[in-house]
């Protein structure tokens, strides 16, 4: 199943687990009070970690190459809408917060946030 590109802007590859070459979907939102950083699972695409097991990692590693600061950003991962009759492979957006264990808190976005998160016209644009 592959994931429609109106998710992401390129696709990023990082290192995953264990150096492993993995990718993600990527979109960089930036609105006047905030930057996002939108990460997607491109599933059979993707020959490596998944975006959550990446974790912190990809975010460091899109920081690094993309010129951002972690603190500064709103780091969001992304399931997509797979057309799937399985529930798992249902649109949905998480922001992820990481702290100073290695656990990251996950909080559901809702499709009002998403929209504002994602909608042009208000802000700077998405940049790549």
């Amino acid at each position: 199943m592959r994931v429609p590109e109106k998710y992401y802007d390129e696709v990023f590859c990082f290192k995953g687990q264990w150096d492993m070459p993995s990718k993600c979907g990527l979109k960089i939102v930036c609105k006047p009070c905030k930057k996002y950083i939108v990460v997607t699972e491109l599933y059979q695409d993707n020959p490596g970690a998944s975006v959550t097991y990446a974790g912190v990692s990809l975010a460091c590693q899109i920081c690094e190459a993309k010129g951002l600061k972690l603190s500064e950003v709103a780091y969001v991962e992304c399931n997509p809408d797979a057309s799937s009759k399985l529930s798992f492979y249902d649109e949905e957006f998480f922001e992820v917060t990481f702290g100073d264990t290695p656990q990251a808190t996950y909080r559901q976005l809702s499709k009002d946030e998403v929209k504002e998160m994602l909608e042009e016209g208000s802000g700077e644009g998405i940049k790549n």
